[in-house]
């Protein structure tokens, strides 16, 4: 890992410097973990109590936190952007060698530029558009007439399916399958007809896809993440969903189809949105919430149950029980 000064640091991420400027850093790590050469961060009050026993070279903080702290600073208004840049800084990973490995098959109608790196055991179909500097890692399927934009990378073992359009500096994580067939079916006469998927996913630049994420393909129309849209791990998004831009969703939440979400929303775990919704922009979610109305305010909405001790619980679920007698009751009284 590459070694900075502070002061190198200041300059390049417009951070406010304390302490000795020429004091070189190597490593990244936590409050209690970090040792002379480390730098860390401080971006949540609740681990202020862990400053006392801190041993790191620099730490990233606030100006509120700044008094708690003697050594080498660099201050911001939001540590973990600047935590996020500086990681970013000296936690890149060499550049993958570019070019095509012997055991890949391309198809001869696929472009691939010279630039990009093709790993082994992949299948490219023909139309692909693979871009300058992108990678393609161990074991992908790309079908026919996907494109992918410069930077962007499938880790490995990605499935595109054909008309897939990746934008730049995309990152696909292992197991994801973005176009696949969403769920489209007419009931006849008892018996299932499928309904054909005509439609592809177009994916924005800056977007990151969490591993085994299935993004489906339109029915008609394209599904459509915009730009900067973060999905974590095992999140389904059904056909025709569109993703606003910057809007973040969280690992086992389910996304029923032609719903639309707004930009800047944060969804949060294990939450099921129904379908032909819309959700405005700046929405947050929490956890184990179920959305089956459309959401047209921004704010935070919830309907998950938080957990109770189990003794306590039960008596939750038997009062929940005798609610429509409580208000039976209730109205007849009222009425007299």
């Amino acid at each position: 890992m590459p070694t900075y000064s502070i002061a190198q640091l200041a300059r390049r991420f417009d951070l406010t410097l304390r302490g000795d400027p020429d004091y070189r850093i190597s490593g990244l790590a936590t409050l209690s973990a970090a040792g002379p050469d480390d730098v860390g961060f401080l971006a949540n009050a609740a681990y202020a109590r862990e400053l006392g026993n801190c041993r790191a070279g620099v730490l990233i903080l606030s100006e509120p936190m700044l008094e708690r702290w003697t050594g080498n600073a660099l201050i911001t208004s939001n540590p973990y952007a600047a935590w996020a840049r500086i990681a970013t800084l000296m936690s890149t990973r060499p550049s993958e060698p570019a070019g095509v490995h012997d055991s890949a098959w391309i198809d001869p109608g696929a472009d691939i530029h010279t630039d990009a790196t093709i790993g082994p055991q992949c299948s490219i179909g023909p139309g692909c558009s693979i871009g300058p500097g992108a990678v393609v890692g161990p074991g992908c399927v790309l079908e026919e007439n996907v494109r992918m934009g410069a930077g962007s990378r499938l880790v490995g073992r990605v499935f595109l399916g054909r008309d897939v359009n990746l934008g730049e500096r995309v990152i696909v994580h292992p197991g994801a399958v973005i176009g696949a067939d969403g769920f489209g079916l007419a009931l006849d006469k008892g018996r299932w007809l499928k309904v054909p998927q005509m439609g592809s996913v177009r994916i924005g630049d800056d977007c990151e896809i969490g591993a085994n994420t299935t993004i489906d393909r339109g029915a008609i129309e394209d599904t459509v993440l915009e730009e900067d849209v973060r999905l974590d791990n095992q999140v389904q998004i059904a056909h025709n969903v569109r993703i606003g831009a910057h809007t973040a969703i969280a690992g086992c939440t389910g996304i029923a189809g032609s719903t639309h979400i707004g930009r800047h929303c944060m969804i949060a775990g294990a939450c099921g949105i129904g379908g032909h919704l819309s959700i405005c922009d700046q929405v947050i979610v929490t956890a184990m919430s179920t959305v089956l109305d459309s959401i047209d305010e921004p704010g935070e909405y919830g309907s998950g149950i938080p957990a109770r001790p189990h003794s306590k619980w039960k008596r939750i679920l038997v009062r929940l029980g005798q609610l429509d007698d409580w208000a039976r009751r209730l109205r007849k009284i009222e009425n007299n």
